[in-house]
């Protein structure tokens, strides 16, 4: 049981892609975490990220798709058009 008054941060823990330089492992995306935090890392080389861990949201970002500022309140208006 925690002493009374002493305040732990909440851990994380975070599946994520990193590349090993020789001298450090760079994460391939941005981490929410202050410089010089304390990790544990566990290393499983020879994989690479499958498919499936991108979301939607993020494969229609690189798209760049252009549309109707009022696009997401009146979809089913433009898909109905001919």
């Amino acid at each position: 049981m925690p002493a009374e008054g002493i305040c732990y941060p909440q851990a994380m823990t975070k599946t994520l892609a990193a590349v090993y330089d020789g001298k450090a492992f760079l994460p391939e995306e941005p981490l929410d975490l202050q410089p010089n935090t304390r990790v544990r890392l566990t290393v499983e080389t020879g994989t690479e990220p499958k498919s499936a861990e991108y979301s939607f949201l993020r494969v229609a970002q690189t798209l760049s798709l252009e549309g109707p500022p009022d696009w997401s309140e009146r979809i089913e208006d433009y898909l109905e058009r001919d």
